[in-house]
């Protein structure tokens, strides 16, 4: 049997209580979008993960649906054991309740399908289902997945995976991957997980929140961009937060970016846009770091790209 694992991630701190901006939402400049009015509303996001501890009152009013494809628990049962799934559902989605933390797009909703069992492995097959339930899924108001959120890795080409990757695609379903954590600080050395290095998903590397490359982040020749993944702040299990590192972390900011910006474009063009539209909109909200390719691919996600420049090496 095929296995793939959620990325591997580190657990920093674990927090009773909290009420700030997270740095890393605060410095992809989230909050210039919210004041533009845009905050992902009407815009499903797809959290294929570990599952969620979907009573969390910073995810109150964001979670549209849930789906099981584990063995652990019945179809409905999409407890978080790891907090994994927990942690990157809030960077995507959570609320503005006046507590906690806020999401990049605390307007949108999320699909939340649990793939991964309790102890953070997943079957290929178990991936592959919540890939295909994600692009057949219609909400109560005919809603549509518009993207999907990976941060999970295998050093196996699956065929099933890839081909149900380019159906969502096909779809015009965006879907954003963790690029991995087993860099080992060298640009030219290799770090292969799948499905983050297939070129038709977005592959996202971290840096921390002075715009410093991670020193675990994967580099290969299909990353996309960066975004923060070191000691992000998000929601945690049992109604906490907690502070996590990793590429597994980066990939929600962009994830809740490009709802930002599918919510912003399709306002202003009137129309629906397709994968390679969206696409080409994260791309021209990047600003590069003077890292090469293989490290930062067009940059660092920067919702508004004029206010501020990071050359921190």
């Amino acid at each position: 049997m095929d296995i793939a694992r959620i990325t591997p991630f580190r657990v920093k701190t674990k927090l009773d209580r909290i009420d700030r901006i997270p740095e890393g939402i605060k410095m992809i400049h989230a909050p210039a979008k919210w004041k533009k009015g845009y905050k992902g509303k009407g815009i499903v996001t797809a959290v294929i993960d570990t599952g969620c501890h979907t009573s969390h009152p910073d995810l109150s009013g964001r979670i549209i649906g849930v789906r099981n494809f584990t063995k652990d628990g019945d179809n409905r049962d999409v407890s978080d054991y790891m907090g994994h799934g927990t942690h990157v559902a809030g960077t995507v989605a959570a609320n503005f309740n006046k507590i906690g933390v806020v999401g990049v797009a605390p307007l949108s909703r999320l699909l939340i399908l649990k793939a991964f069992d309790n102890n953070g492995n997943g079957r290929l097959d178990d991936m592959v289902n919540a890939i295909e339930y994600a692009i057949h899924w219609r909400g109560p108001r005919n809603e549509k997945v518009r993207i999907i959120s990976l941060s999970s890795g295998t050093t196996v080409k699956d065929a099933r995976l890839y081909l149900s990757i380019r159906r969502a695609v096909a779809n015009n379903i965006m879907v954003i991957c963790a690029a991995g954590n087993e860099g080992d600080g060298y640009v030219r050395t290799d770090e292969k997980v799948y499905p983050g290095y297939y070129s038709e998903v977005v592959q996202v590397g971290a840096v921390d929140c002075n715009a410093n490359m991670a020193g675990f982040t994967n580099t290969n020749d299909q990353i996309d961009l960066v975004a923060p993944g070191v000691d992000i702040v998000s929601t945690y299990l049992d109604d906490k937060y907690a502070a996590l590192s990793g590429t597994s972390m980066a990939s929600p900011h962009v994830a809740g970016a490009a709802a930002l910006l599918i919510e912003q474009m399709e306002n202003e063009f009137g129309r629906a846009l397709s994968e390679p539209e969206i696409y080409a909109q994260l791309v021209k909200s990047t600003m590069s770091l003077r890292y090469s390719k293989r490290v930062e691919g067009n940059g660092l996600i920067m919702l508004d790209v004029e206010q501020e420049d990071y050359y921190p090496h």
